[in-house]
């Protein structure tokens, strides 16, 4: 084992160092990874020491003098200010460090307010406003000049030449999301009164046909060959496994995987809670396998105290975040010889699975937790064996 106190310390970290690698093993590092960031901050301890500085004098600015000093020094290895994130965030939990400068922009400012009233007033979730305030902070870079936000020479002619030109390269799923959007700023704007007038109503509706399209989903050999990319032996296939198991057998979306707590897991009932879009829960039932997916990623599973169930493999071992999960399924789904397919891919497939072994459209809307049946009803289209049924026969063919 690794003994820290074999990495000379002067300077005016070396009272922190004992701590600072109890957190490093804490957070899951390595014990060479700790080492090296140890050797990182005995270096930085130095630099300090040279220029008679003290923790206190830890600015942002001062940790870019220190990286542009490394790197003129002949450093190949930690020469950004993010290398010392470990370090830093350490000595500003136990309050030796500044905390970061927090310059807030004009528009910055706005975005918060904005964010706080879809908090507030719309009820939304986390990722959801985190949508909305990307949207707006995009708007504004195309459509306002300058941070003066200057609203009010915005018109329905801007509005319609946005809308024009955002439409022309994104599909319509794409389409659907700016609309939802656009009209959400545009409302925010009017009842704020930063705007005159309702522009939200100056937003075109996107041109679509309910249950035009059909879902894909995947046969089951493509599940089999999807699930067989996962190493069973390491952490990250065991995670990735459960991962596609929760996906492709309860229909999961991205996001509610990540939010999944060990909390959530009923182990004697066999069930699963699970909160989706929102604010709504529900208990699913915890399949077999899925469940066996699961346990073999907890025995390997980090102990850190986060209570999320799955996490980053790297030190700090964070909670997995829905694009990461995202990014796994199609990485998945390439390795299997799907080449376009997403973690939704896996959620159609949940459904068409379930119609084939006989459940009925409101036994799946209820599995993956439509709101409404019109939205089940799509997967009407792929249930062939009911629908030969209904379909007639071709005059001169055979039945």
């Amino acid at each position: 084992m690794f003994d820290p106190t074999s990495v000379r310390f002067r300077g005016p970290l070396s009272p922190h160092v004992q701590g600072f690698w109890s957190e490093l093993m804490r957070l899951g590092y390595a014990p060479l990874s700790g080492r090296n960031l140890l050797l990182v901050a005995a270096h930085v301890s130095r630099w300090l020491a040279y220029r008679k500085l003290g923790t206190g004098d830890l600015t942002d600015e001062r940790i870019v003098q220190f990286t542009v000093h490394r790197r003129r020094k002949g450093y190949t290895q930690f020469l950004t200010p993010r290398a010392l994130e470990p370090l830093i965030r350490y000595l500003r939990a136990i309050d030796v460090a500044p905390p970061p400068m927090q310059v807030e922009t004009p528009v910055d400012r706005w975005l918060r307010e904005y964010g706080e009233y879809l908090a507030q007033q719309r009820g939304l979730v986390a990722s959801t406003i985190r949508g909305y305030t990307d949207f707006a902070r995009y708007f504004i870079a195309t459509e306002i000049d300058g941070d003066v936000l200057d609203w009010r020479s915005l018109n329905a002619a801007d509005v319609a030449r946005f809308v024009s030109r955002e439409f022309r390269r994104s599909n319509i799923g794409k389409c659907k999301h700016t609309v939802t959007e656009l009209r959400s700023l545009l409302r925010y704007l009017h009842v704020s009164g930063r705007l005159t007038h309702a522009l939200s109503s100056c937003v075109p509706a996107v041109a679509s046909w309910r249950l035009a399209s059909l879902p894909k989903g995947l046969e089951p050999e493509q599940v089999e060959q999807m699930l067989a990319t996962c190493d069973s032996h390491t952490l990250v296939g065991c995670r990735d496994r459960a991962v596609l198991c929760l996906l492709v057998r309860l229909g999961l979306r991205a996001g509610e995987v990540a939010g999944l707590r060990l909390s959530h897991i009923d182990w004697r009932a066999a069930e699963l809670v699970v909160r989706g879009k929102g604010r709504s829960e529900s208990r699913l039932p915890l399949p077999r396998d899925v469940g066996n997916a699961v346990v073999a990623y907890l025995r390997r599973r980090p102990h850190v105290a986060d209570r999320a169930v799955f996490l980053c493999v790297r030190a700090p071992h964070r909670p997995i975040t829905s694009q990461a999960i995202s990014g796994l399924a199609r990485r998945a789904l390439r390795a299997a010889g799907v080449r376009a397919g997403s973690a939704h891919v896996l959620r159609h497939t949940a459904a068409t699975q379930m119609l084939r072994h006989g459940a009925s459209l409101a036994e799946v809307g209820h599995v993956l937790r439509h709101r409404h049946i019109d939205t089940t009803a799509i997967y009407a289209k792929v249930d062939h064996i009911n629908l030969r049924t209904l379909a007639r026969v071709w005059p001169g063919g055979v039945a």
